[in-house]
């Protein structure tokens, strides 16, 4: 559960670049893996907003989701679940500089947290791992299948509206790591 501040839910994460974990990892007890597609929309207001399409399971799920940045690990986040309709006229106002970003999260709880590794098309040897934690000194472990490359939690090229527009720039061309 994430902290809530102002009636706002608040996001704290910290974002590493790691060496891509074994299959065998991945698909261990307790993973989960979701299939998503994620949008991100003209702004309205302050902060991003963005729509997702996520299947676990076989199961559909829509949402939209208002990010306010606070700090480089904290945002506040709004989210709601949409319908299938809602979702596509939402997509009609999708930002005409950026592309859907399609990736595979799998999470997977580790020592009290739940580890959220993104696994990106477009990188074959790499991914993401975001941990989310009650406050921005919460201590957390990693388990040792995890290979830290570096830590990117303020790095904005690692975020998904960055990398939405450099799809979108640079068609077919992997992440700069």
């Amino acid at each position: 559960m994430s902290p809530v501040t102002d009636s706002v839910p608040l996001e704290i994460e910290r974002k590493f670049l790691i060496a891509m974990p074994s299959g065998a990892y991945l698909g261990g007890a307790g993973a989960t893996k979701w299939e998503i597609a994620q949008t991100y929309l003209t702004h309205a207001g302050e902060g991003s907003r963005r729509v997702r399409r996520t299947e676990c399971g076989g199961n559909v799920t829509y949402t939209m989701t208002v990010k306010t940045r606070r700090t480089a690990m904290t945002c506040t986040e709004q989210e709601r679940e949409l319908t299938e309709t809602e979702y596509q006229a939402a997509l009609s106002e999708a930002r005409p500089d950026s592309e859907t970003v399609h990736k595979c999260r799998y999470r997977i709880p580790y020592a009290g947290h739940t580890l959220e590794i993104d696994v990106y098309p477009f990188w074959q040897d790499t991914a993401v791992l975001e941990v989310e934690l009650q406050s921005e000194d919460e201590a957390f472990g990693l388990p040792p299948e995890i290979r830290v490359l570096r830590e990117v939690t303020g790095e904005g090229l690692y975020k998904n509206t960055s990398i939405a527009r450099f799809l979108h720039d640079h068609p077919g061309e992997p992440l700069p790591l």
